[in-house]
């Protein structure tokens, strides 16, 4: 073989072994680059948060198709069922609306109605709470989709005594708090109490 035949089948099959091993890489899909150019890593700005729960003290808009008895506005109580007439107390919280209504539907189709159409809406969801070296420190109202970032916007922002590395959050009906690095901007949730607590300098 030519000496310039071999050197070009030895450059075709290093391209070859380079572009396995970038398909191979734990970073991902081409294009989708875990780092910079500088080689730093890239933090996004916000987790993705998963579907909504339902969680106690939301308040929620019950509609069944043709029985006005039973819609109404119900709200989710402290052990986190909702009562609804004909269904009984039915477990609400930990559930997406979706699976609220199939559990609703089933609790009144095991009784006296037969293939009840359910629909439920969140009307309304418990406060959060924030406080610590924030500006403005107090009781706020949940919105999907709220971050760490928000809590302390809605708050009047941050003390300059604050450390803004990191936040302390304890969820609704848990016992202690769960530290949550601020290099990413953690979603909260109702009920949730956030601390921001001072840094040492």
């Amino acid at each position: 073989m030519r000496p310039s035949m071999l050197r070009l089948v030895l450059v075709t099959a290093c391209l070859a072994n380079l572009l396995a091993v970038a398909g191979c890489s734990n970073n991902g899909p081409v294009g989708l680059a875990a780092y910079s150019a500088e080689g730093e890593a890239r933090v996004p700005l916000r987790v993705p948060a998963g579907p909504y729960t339902v969680r106690t003290n939301d308040q929620l808009r019950i509609q069944v198709y043709n029985e006005p008895s039973i819609t109404g506005d119900y709200v989710v109580d402290s052990a986190g069922f909702v009562s609804v007439p004909a269904a009984g107390r039915v477990k609400a919280s930990g559930l997406t609306v979706e699976q609220l209504e199939s559990k609703v539907r089933a609790q009144l189709n095991s009784g006296i109605l037969k293939d009840a159409r359910v629909s439920i809406q969140i009307t309304g969801y418990s406060a959060f709470y924030i406080r610590g070296e924030v500006k403005k420190p107090g009781e706020f109202p949940y919105k999907p989709g709220l971050t760490v970032g928000d809590a302390v916007a809605l708050a009047g922002g941050y003390t300059y005594r604050a450390d803004e590395s990191k936040a302390y959050v304890r969820p609704a009906q848990a016992a202690g708090e769960v530290t949550h690095s601020l290099e990413t901007d953690p979603p909260i949730s109702p009920g949730d109490n956030i601390r921001i607590p001072e840094r040492f300098l």
